[in-house]
């Protein structure tokens, strides 16, 4: 397999992905702005997304693909589709029984993540009706969550690595069609929600036909539950879930302490934390998508070898298009936020709050991806405890990180910390590895470091100085300016910074490698 080829292909799926996505939150942010009622959705939308990330994408995954993996290149396709049969199976009665706990406990789920809405009873109550409409968007993802195991170990990247445009078509339709149209408009975001999720499952289904891997779901539980593989993918599931579920407590926090600070401030986060998902997405779910099923090969063939070698080609990788975006939004968190929400209700105090915020997460941006390249070292070894140990330090530092921030930049200090944080667990994920053996850097990183710094400082003075020519605020009656403005300094941005690399003499076909 040519890593270079998939990940361009997945890369540009993730693209696709995130234009709708801005597209979406253009739409949102100019028909209902920053305010208690878009504080409401965000916090409905955050209960299953949660929920998601802790079943499904994060220790679901984690747990299951190295095992399928293992099934796949050991065991024959027989065992295999035994295996998928019986995990779907125990998936999805508990995925039914876990929605229907939801939407019964709705109001206590809101008020456990965000308290401070209860000084606006009326969002209170619209958190509350859309957490009940979203809830089983949890049980459509966590399906989707099986099939783009299925398919990634299956070699098969583009339907799930273009599942998520779907979501955001259906918020664009809703925005669009259904909003003007409803007594509350707000409740068409939540709609929008539910039709996505079965969207996303829907386009699941002829990809896995195609390659003979369509679950079948059996009515017999226990039967499925005396799988021996399914154990094991439980057994792996509950350290994982730990550690999944480490990162969404200290968010849930930072939510709570959210809906305290000022109205508005849940939302601003949000659109902040959009922004940030941007590079996040393209390139460190992208590339772990990628490693994690090939590391879990390395690991069943025993190549410790090129085990290290696809860590380091990762590595690279990120830091020559992470560290360039972590530059971009730090320097261009005002034009960012501007040209793509300050429209309707949206206003100037908005952009500066989102701005705020990107500056923050910014610090932290290449932290966040390296975590998700990272992580795979040890999931692919079957390793979860110590991420899990990792992880438990990482939400004690960023909770302590929370009383001291917080009070000196507030909405900021959130994001802030957050970035930390997953700065100081990049750093502990890559102690690790070294000191297991299971990396070994390859020659070149010192010359490599020094060129991405010089061309990082050049960009970041071009970006600086583009910048501050233009009026970002003043030019919201001429969009199309705005937008050509911003996509002339990004240009220019981009080419300053690859531009130095080239008369550098940097290498950039090193980075082209094929997988066995």
């Amino acid at each position: 397999m040519n890593l270079h080829k998939t990940l361009a292909t997945i890369f540009g799926m993730t693209m696709l992905s995130r234009i709708t996505g801005f597209l979406r939150d253009f739409l949102i942010a100019r028909a209902f702005g920053a305010s208690g009622y878009t504080d409401a959705f965000f916090v409905a939308f955050r209960i299953p997304n949660l929920l998601r990330r802790l079943f499904a994408e994060g220790a679901f995954a984690q747990a299951f693909v190295p095992i399928l993996a293992e099934y796949k290149n050991q065991k024959g396709d027989r065992a295999t589709r035994q295996l998928v049969d019986h995990v779907a199976t125990v998936l999805t009665w508990s995925l039914l029984l876990t929605c229907l706990i939801g939407i019964v406990a709705a109001p206590v789920m809101v008020y456990f993540i965000a308290s401070g809405l209860k000084s606006d009873p009326a969002a209170f109550d619209a958190s509350i009706v859309m957490t009940r409409i979203m809830f089983p968007y949890i049980g459509f993802m966590s399906l989707v969550a099986l099939s783009g195991g299925i398919l990634n170990t299956w070699r098969e990247f583009r339907v799930p690595a273009f599942t998520p445009v779907l979501l955001n078509l259906s918020f664009i339709a809703a925005s669009l069609l259904l909003a003007p149209h409803m007594s509350q408009p707000i409740y068409a975001l939540a709609i929008a929600v539910f039709v996505g999720g079965v969207l996303q499952l829907a386009i699941q289904i002829p990809a896995l036909r195609k390659i003979g891997m369509l679950p079948h779901v059996s009515l017999s539980f226990r039967a499925a539950l005396g799988d021996p593989g399914l154990r094991r993918v439980l057994k792996k599931m509950v350290p994982a879930t730990f550690a999944v579920s480490v990162a969404q407590i200290s968010l849930i926090i930072n939510t709570n302490i959210a809906t305290h600070l000022e109205k508005g401030s849940v939302s601003w986060l949000s659109y902040a934390d959009r922004l940030m998902e941007f590079p996040t997405a393209l390139l460190g779910v992208a590339l772990g998508t990628i490693l994690l099923p090939s590391l879990s090969k390395a690991h069943a063939d025993g190549n410790d070898t090129e085990y290290s070698s696809l860590l380091d080609w990762g590595l690279r990788l990120t830091f020559l298009l992470a560290l360039p975006s972590a530059v971009g939004l730090a320097t261009l968190s005002e034009p960012l936020s501007a040209t793509l929400f300050h429209y309707g209700k949206f206003d100037a105090q908005a952009v500066t709050m989102t701005g705020r915020a990107l500056v923050a997460y910014g610090v932290g941006l290449i932290g966040l991806i390296l975590v998700k390249i990272l992580a795979p070292g040890f999931y692919a070894k079957q390793d979860i405890r110590t991420p899990v140990k990792i992880a438990v330090g990482v939400l004690v530092a960023t909770q302590l990180m929370n009383l001291v921030f917080v009070p000196w930049i507030a909405l900021a200090g959130l994001a802030l910390s957050i970035g930390v944080g997953a700065c100081i667990n990049a750093i502990c994920l890559f102690i690790g590895l070294r000191r297991r053996g299971l990396y070994v850097p390859e020659a070149g990183w010192i010359a490599f470091g020094i060129k991405l710094t010089g061309a990082l400082f050049l960009m970041a003075g071009v970006a600086l100085w583009m910048a501050g020519k233009f009026n970002w605020l003043g030019m919201q009656p001429h969009p199309i300016m705005r937008l050509a403005a911003l996509t002339g300094v990004i240009g220019a941005c981009g080419i300053t910074y690859f531009g130095a690399l080239l008369a550098m003499g940097f290498d950039f076909r090193s980075f082209k490698r094929v997988a066995s």
